[in-house]
């Protein structure tokens, strides 16, 4: 059988029409596809390093002692590996059902419904119903479709694009994206406090109250049948201060540390949280941005709910904050607007891109072009912070987490 593209643009229906072959579209580059691995069997090991869980239960204890513990557990994985299982974090597991039930339940409508909701990146019109354009010399595709909105505060969601189906769905997003709101602010807090600062300091850089936005990414990615060949989303690092996830207990998310990709477990009621760019600048480095990607499998749809935290684009410099400053330590990144941010990785990784395909010969570029590091060239870029805050994955306007 030889793979072919579709006439629909979504991963959907790709997934739905028989085929056993992806297209070329779709197919990782050689010297990637040698880490792509089983993600069950991957999930099932208990051998080398595991993404710490941290039980955030005691962050409101009145004992000081208490707390600072708790403190202590945030900053360690903070600053070892920008990711975390957060487990007895305040939001109910009956919210968190319910979250879960209202996505799937829109992912299982027809085509022609969701379609209703699609947006339009060309034009602008980012948030909706989408799924990944190609960004890259070679046109390589992520084994995904989305739906992508802005969920807080709440006067500046447009309500006119969510779902109407099914009905719990814009009450249920409503509820958990509060939540999620106070969640940051317990975690800005408590890294304040990880870095010597007061309590609220991370939470004001980031924009406060007022102008800190969180952003949804419903991450829809159908069975593959090559899911040794294709990825559902590919190695970047987020450009959010904090990213929180959700999923439906799918393995998919692998970290890059230590040299090597590490699958994260499924950690019933928990919810992950990343570490992303903006962090990582405020704190100099000490706080990591992890390189990570999403895994895609033959026997089950994975999906996942991404909501992140972001800053104003135009209102605030990024820069090391004083405090994390000193003549051993000298500033690891310029300044720059959120915005400013966004477009230099886009741009660097574009600029790659097409060096990387001036590199090539014709007739071996659908098989070895990337327009991200691998493995290797990942390993260097974990050790070296000043590089590693350049790597993203540009497009869904800089929000990807798997």
């Amino acid at each position: 059988m030889v793979a072919t593209t579709l006439e629909s643009p979504r991963v959907e229906t790709l997934a739905g029409s028989g085929i056993q072959l992806i297209p070329k579209e779709y197919v990782r580059p050689k010297d990637e596809l040698v880490s792509i691995t089983n993600i069950f069997e991957e999930e099932k090991s208990d051998e080398g390093p595991q993404v710490p869980t941290v039980d955030i239960a005691d962050i409101l204890s009145d004992d000081r002692a208490v707390r600072e513990k708790c403190y202590e557990r945030i900053k360690d994985a903070a600053v070892d590996w920008g990711v975390m299982h957060l487990v007895n974090h305040g939001i109910s597991n009956e919210l968190m059902d319910r979250v879960r039930v209202a996505g799937q339940a829109f992912f299982a409508e027809p085509i022609g419904e969701k379609e209703k909701y699609a947006n339009d990146p060309g034009t602008g019109m980012i948030q909706g119903y989408g799924s990944k354009l190609a960004n890259n010399a070679s046109g390589q595709l992520e084994w995904e479709d989305y739906f992508f909105h802005l969920v807080y505060p709440e006067e500046k969601a447009d309500l006119s694009i969510w779902p109407k189906k099914p009905q719990d769905y814009i009450p249920a997003t409503r509820e958990y994206a509060k939540e999620l709101r106070g969640l940051a602010t317990k975690l800005l807090s408590a890294l304040s406090i990880g870095l010597g600062l007061e309590e609220g300091r991370l939470e004001k850089e980031v924009g406060g109250m007022e102008e800190l936005i969180l952003q949804m990414k419903i991450n829809y990615y159908p069975k593959c049948p090559q899911p040794e060949l294709a990825l559902g989303v590919e190695a970047h690092t987020d450009v959010s201060a904090l990213s929180f996830i959700l999923h439906n207990m799918v393995p998919g998310l692998q970290l890059f540390y230590g040299g090597k990709w590490v699958t994260a477990k499924c950690v019933p009621d928990s919810i992950i949280v990343h570490i992303g760019d903006t962090l990582e600048i405020l704190s100099n480095g000490k706080y990591k941005s992890i390189l990570h990607r999403g895994l895609v499998n033959k026997e089950k749809v994975r999906i996942s709910w991404a909501v992140f935290c972001e800053p104003p684009k135009e209102k605030i410099i990024l820069k090391p904050l004083p405090e994390t400053v000193t003549e051993a330590e000298p500033p690891l990144f310029p300044p720059r607007t959120f915005a400013q941010h966004m477009a230099h990785k886009l741009f660097r990784k574009s600029q790659e891109a097409i060096d990387d395909s001036k590199k090539v010969q014709p007739q071996e570029q659908n098989n070895a072009e990337t327009d991200i590091p691998q493995p290797e060239e990942q390993q260097k870029t974990v050790e070296s912070k000043p590089q590693k805050i350049e790597i993203l994955k540009p497009g869904e306007e800089a929000s990807t987490s798997p």
